[in-house]
């Protein structure tokens, strides 16, 4: 499966203008042959904590997602700030839509108490992991990375780790360091795809997004300028590479 990760700046809080700029990203992405399409955290506010910044599931973004699944014929998702029926404060939440009308979801696990969004968002409930043309994928958003164990228990059933974020430019090599060694300890593909430019609240970001093989090996790497990166995967070599380095039968906890 070729793999898009769309490395883009963000509108504060402007729905309409980010969805006009990453339309032609998604087309740019389908045009080189990607069936998945990633975009960031937050794609379409910014990671912005404003109260009513909140939609409804398969509100404007999810609608966004949808309708560029269905007319590029792409697998498509990226987070947006959803809130669930009877809820008042909404999720951190991973959309993923399909180019069949599915749609599945994703709740970010760890709200980034640090930045306080612990205060204006819900925390999910767990992993999901979701089978695409014979991929297992597991995704998870930003501050999900620092967490090693929640990676660890899905190893088993996943193949490639989608990890989208708002990361700083102040902890980069956090990031960059965290996503591959997510990759080496459990012998999966991860996906890592973060915004460039400066956040509504003067965050400052530098992209660094990237695909990293079952070996911990970069395929394809930006830095922090709005691109696409690309790289095929395969599950076949995830299975290749657990079978000759048996690491994960050792693993306890």
């Amino acid at each position: 499966m070729r793999v898009a990760a769309v490395q883009h700046d963000i509108v504060w809080e402007d729905r309409e203008a980010n969805f006009a700029r990453l339309a032609r990203q998604v087309a740019r992405a389908a045009g080189a042959g990607a069936e998945l399409v990633l975009l960031t955290e937050t794609f379409s506010t910014g990671f912005s904590m404003t109260p009513g910044i909140g939609e409804p599931e398969d509100g404007p973004s999810a609608a966004f997602l949808a309708a560029q699944a269905a007319e590029h014929r792409v697998w498509i998702g990226g987070s947006c700030p959803e809130i669930a029926p009877g809820e008042e404060l909404p999720y951190n939440s991973f959309v993923l839509a399909g180019p069949d009308g599915a749609t599945h979801r994703y709740r970010k696990l760890h709200p980034f108490t640090h930045g306080g969004e612990h205060e204006r968002f819900r925390a999910g409930d767990g992993p999901v992991t979701l089978t695409l043309g014979g991929l297992r994928i597991t995704p998870f958003i930003c501050y999900d990375l620092r967490f090693a164990d929640v990676f660890w228990h899905a190893a088993l059933e996943t193949d490639l780790y989608v990890v989208v974020a708002n990361w700083p430019a102040a902890r980069r090599h956090h990031w960059q360091t965290l996503l591959q060694a997510r990759a080496i300890e459990n012998q999966a593909y991860v996906v890592g795809v973060n915004r460039v430019g400066t956040a509504g609240d003067g965050t400052e970001h530098t992209g660094d997004s990237r695909i990293i093989s079952p070996m911990g090996e970069l395929l394809a790497t930006a830095a922090g300028s709005e691109t696409i990166v690309l790289a095929d995967v395969d599950a076949a070599e995830v299975a290749a590479t657990r079978d000759r380095l048996r690491f994960l039968a050792d693993r306890r906890g």
